[in-house]
């Protein structure tokens, strides 16, 4: 079946849109092709023409998670941030971040099993993608640590991580992230 070129456009979007869903409800595993094509219209075998392999598909879906948290970023900071500016912004990935919970749990067997099935040239794809980082983000801001710039990141880094099921806040858990965060930038920067 030949595809016109906003059916193609429209069809790969939603292609990848209900991949970053199935991946971020089922995992990687879990995400058939079979069910998104049939999400979006399509055959399998029509699937190939918009990628090269369910690896690519997963592939693009991160590339494209990464592009958004940068735009978020950078639309967000404006010229001169300060260090509540970031904070805000830290705040809006925060919340990204938590949509697709895939980009974070990168020590999990099945974002593992994803990883070890790409090939080279997508292993280096992602990673130019993904180097875009808070130490970046920092530096070119020009804001002023009032602490080791290490030890300021790790505190950072520390509250973006997930926490398990296991590990239930007594309170919700954004207005927690929100009031951490808060309480570090002013220990962290000037």
């Amino acid at each position: 079946m030949a595809f016109s070129e906003v059916e193609k456009k429209n069809i790969r979007e939603r292609l990848l849109t209900n991949c970053e869903e199935s991946w971020s409800t089922f995992g990687y595993k879990k995400t058939s092709v079979d069910e998104l094509c049939q999400k979006a219209g399509i055959s399998k075998g029509s699937f190939y023409l918009f990628f090269d392999s369910k690896e690519d598909l997963f592939c693009q879906v991160m590339i494209r998670v990464q592009e958004r948290l940068i735009a978020i970023t950078k639309n967000s900071l404006g010229e001169k941030p300060t260090k509540y500016d970031l904070a805000n912004t830290l705040k809006l990935v925060f919340r990204e971040y938590s949509k697709v919970p895939f980009i974070t749990e990168t020590q999990s067997p099945d974002f593992v099993m994803f990883i070890n099935r790409l090939s080279p040239d997508k292993l280096k794809e992602l990673e130019e993608h993904g180097n875009y980082d808070i130490q970046d983000i920092i530096r070119e801001s020009g804001l002023v640590y009032r602490v080791e710039e290490q030890k300021g990141l790790a505190s950072l880094a520390l509250i973006f991580r997930p926490i398990g099921a296991s590990q239930q806040l007594p309170w919700e858990y954004l207005d927690v992230f929100d009031f951490v965060l808060d309480t570090l930038i002013e220990k962290i920067f000037e």
